[in-house]
């Protein structure tokens, strides 16, 4: 498996582009993208878990219901959520795209980022999108990744390349979210295109399989957003033997897939509204995966600790704290605690009970941008990671102003 340039637009047969459409007041940020395969696609997805949904979701599962689809449309600065005309916008974003490629309105995967409950002006979108639409190419996944950012302060784009028999195969993806971040899926959209060619129901399979160890492993500050959407598509056109069952193609697909996720997952984690540094929990020696997943995202979760790696702060009584009270069947007294950057490494916590460190030393390492919590539970062999960011006082400012 090798990480290679390109995004959305890596894989054979993808096209993107971006483009301002007038959602958004400043004429200097792109609001409206879209995503093209110049054949139909295989298309999954997996979202929100929060009772209040985007409109777009209702719609998209819809849409995508017969594992088919062939385009995304996405705008960016308005949710269009919790509006009583929102399914009606949404469906209506799926004929602009429909008129605008020249494909069946059905088969387009629709999403809208931003404030929830205010109307969504449709006229700004069934102006810009034929623009939009000639101006696709090979090379736009930048364009589109910047047109769905709304707090976001860098655009999130990740590929990969893998040889399934004789084929060259790519999956890549873009992705959003920096606010109202938590599982189990983030304040998120992410698209991912491939040209796989793979079943309905094994696709279906991975991109749940993915989000599971990689975007449900993310917190920001504890909420659980309206419009998650992740949805992939996939057009075939590698001409690898379909994948339609488990076997050595399907793993090496889902390990391809789930890179995908994880870099973007840490892209955003670390670009979390405020945040001036990634944090990674990684707790292993669990009995099995849902204890250390458990564990690893209430570490993640904690705002004290959360704080704490602000400071700098090497207070591992936090680390402690949030593993009991995580509700995980585990030993306290055996857990050893870490912190770990690109300065070095600081044991902190053997066997449930503090030791000797060095302060000047620990703020080093936790003066780094990327902070590892190494949690060891010595108790077996299973392992979990799990993302965040500091929480700073820009977090407040952002979202006490965020309309």
């Amino acid at each position: 498996m090798q990480f290679i340039e390109g995004g959305v637009t890596a894989a054979k047969g993808f096209l993107a582009g971006g483009i301002h459409c007038g959602i958004r007041k400043n004429k200097s940020k792109a609001d409206l993208a879209m995503i093209f395969s110049k054949t139909p696609c295989a298309a999954a997805g997996v979202y929100t878990q929060n009772l209040v949904k985007g409109a777009p979701i209702l719609v998209t599962r819809k849409n995508i219901a017969d594992g088919r689809a062939q385009a995304v449309i996405c705008n960016s600065g308005n949710a269009n959520t919790c509006n009583a005309d929102g399914e009606k916008k949404a469906w209506r974003m799926c004929e602009i795209a429909g008129e605008a490629l020249g494909i069946d309105p059905h088969d387009v995967i629709v999403a809208s980022t931003g404030v929830i409950g205010q109307i969504l002006p449709i006229a700004p979108i069934e102006n810009a999108a034929p623009a939009l639409a000639a101006l696709l190419n090979e090379n736009g996944s930048n364009m589109a990744a910047k047109a769905i950012m709304t707090t976001d302060t860098i655009e999130k784009e990740c590929a990969v390349k893998i040889t399934l028999g004789d084929k060259e195969v790519c999956i890549g993806g873009i992705s959003k979210g920096s606010g109202m971040i938590h599982p189990n899926m983030a304040t998120m959209l992410c698209f991912v295109t491939t040209d796989c060619a793979v079943s309905v129901p094994m696709l279906q399979k991975a991109i749940k399989a993915a989000a599971d160890t990689t975007f449900n492993m993310i917190s920001v500050d504890g909420d659980t957003s309206t419009n998650d959407t992740l949805a992939i598509m996939a057009n075939g056109e590698a001409g690898n033997e379909e994948i339609t069952e488990e076997n050595e193609a399907y793993k090496t697909f889902l390990e391809a897939l789930t890179a995908v996720c994880r870099k973007l997952s840490m892209m955003m984690a670390g670009d979390g509204e405020g945040a001036t540094k990634l944090l990674i929990c990684k707790t292993t020696g669990a009995k099995d995966w849902e204890t250390a997943k458990t564990v690893a995202k209430s570490v993640i979760c904690s705002s004290l600790l959360k704080a704490a790696m602000f400071g700098e702060d090497a207070n591992w009584g936090r680390v402690l704290c949030a593993i009991g009270y995580a509700g995980a069947d585990i030993d306290i007294n055996k857990v050893d605690v870490s912190f770990k950057s690109a300065y070095g490494q600081v044991d902190v916590c053997v066997n449930g009970a503090g030791i000797n460190f060095s302060e000047e030393e620990a703020a080093k390492v936790l003066h780094e941008k990327e902070i590892t919590i190494l949690v060891e539970l010595n108790s077996g062999d299973a392992e979990a990671e799990a993302f965040g960011c500091d929480l700073t006082y820009d977090y407040v400012k952002i979202n006490g102003d965020y309309r």
